[in-house]
């Protein structure tokens, strides 16, 4: 069966072959009827882009490559989706990597011999140091998501994480709350992210002359809601005392909110409980999660301009930005 070429498609709809790849990279300025047309063709004779033929061609692949700890976590799912859709207009497709944490993993990725099949690389660290990072020279052109110390070469796209965390710990302070405990962070090794969330918590209470109590301080095993379930649930049977929890993200809130219903505690009128990252379902909870909610649009598309512009040539130094964040104020506190 004769492999049907761009060419054909221009021929079949009466245009050029630049028109009919601007259709297919989906480019803003190709108007409703033309872009019509060229579809028509498209679907009538079945063509299929030539993914090595446009490297070939152009040098690029039209990829671009996501790598984060976990895709099963939905803060990460939703940063996959609102970086998919941020990539449509500039004809980019997005492959997704799961570091799972490891050292060896993210190194691998900076240093992916491989790395051509990609145009560039969106890539949130969890274990190396900004340090290693900067070792490992990376030939793609990368931009750094998240709070994880990054280099000066490199860019970096993240929100303000003591920030946001002092502003939710002051709001339960502002409502009345003084016996305000945290929930979710390591048990041993923070990673970057703990230890600015925890930072910020601890700002908001030495600013309200509350003197910070390491009693109230709970670890989890895991980063999903079990691990908070059994680690909130084993404190408060011990005795722990708090009006309020300061979650490190919606999973462990989620956890605590079942904990707390567990051993017969309210929230909010017995325990405040907030969560960090807005993900979809803490606004379905029962009680809903009051919670810190990054602008993950922005943040994707950021990030994308960013690289759009190094994949183009820019070698200048790198550029640290943060984007937006907010308050979301619901039930649980």
């Amino acid at each position: 069966m004769k492999r049907v070429r761009l060419q054909d498609v221009a021929d079949r709809a009466g245009v050029s072959m630049k028109t009919v790849s601007n259709v297919i990279h989906d480019y803003l300025h190709v108007s409703p009827q033309m872009r019509a047309r060229v579809q028509e063709a498209i679907d009538e004779l079945g063509y299929k882009p030539n993914l090595l033929g446009r490297q070939l061609a152009t040098g690029r692949s039209g990829l671009i490559r996501l790598a984060f700890v976990d895709i099963s976590l939905p803060y990460f799912a939703e940063l996959a989706r609102a970086v998919s859709i941020a990539a449509r207009p500039a004809g980019y497709r997005i492959l997704l990597e799961e570091t799972g944490a490891t050292y060896d993993t993210e190194r691998s990725l900076l240093q992916d011999t491989e790395s051509g099949l990609f145009d560039g690389m969106l890539f949130q660290p969890s274990v190396m140091t900004s340090a290693q990072i900067a070792a490992c020279r990376p030939d793609l052109p990368t931009v750094l998501l998240g709070e994880a110390a990054a280099p000066l070469t490199m860019d970096r796209v993240m929100i303000d994480n003591p920030a946001a965390a002092r502003e939710i710990t002051s709001h339960l302070i502002a409502s009345g709350r003084r016996r305000i405990g945290f929930v979710g962070h390591e048990e041993s090794g923070l990673s970057e992210t703990s230890r600015q969330r925890l930072a910020g918590y601890q700002q908001a209470l030495d600013d309200a002359g509350i003197q910070p109590d390491p009693s109230r301080l709970i670890a989890t095993k895991s980063y999903d809601a079990m691990g908070a379930v059994t680690a909130v649930t084993q404190r408060l049977e011990a005795g722990l005392d708090v009006d309020a929890l300061v979650c490190r993200d919606d999973l462990a809130a989620i956890g605590t909110l079942r904990a707390l219903n567990h051993t017969g505690l309210s929230v909010p009128d017995d325990v405040a409980v907030t969560g960090w990252d807005d993900i979809k379902l803490s606004a379905v909870t029962f009680p809903s999660l009051t919670t810190v909610s990054p602008d993950v649009p922005v943040l994707a598309t950021r990030a994308l301009t960013l690289l759009t512009e190094r994949i183009a040539g820019y070698d200048g130094m790198g550029r640290h930005e943060v984007v937006p964040h907010q308050i979301v104020v619901r039930e649980s506190a």
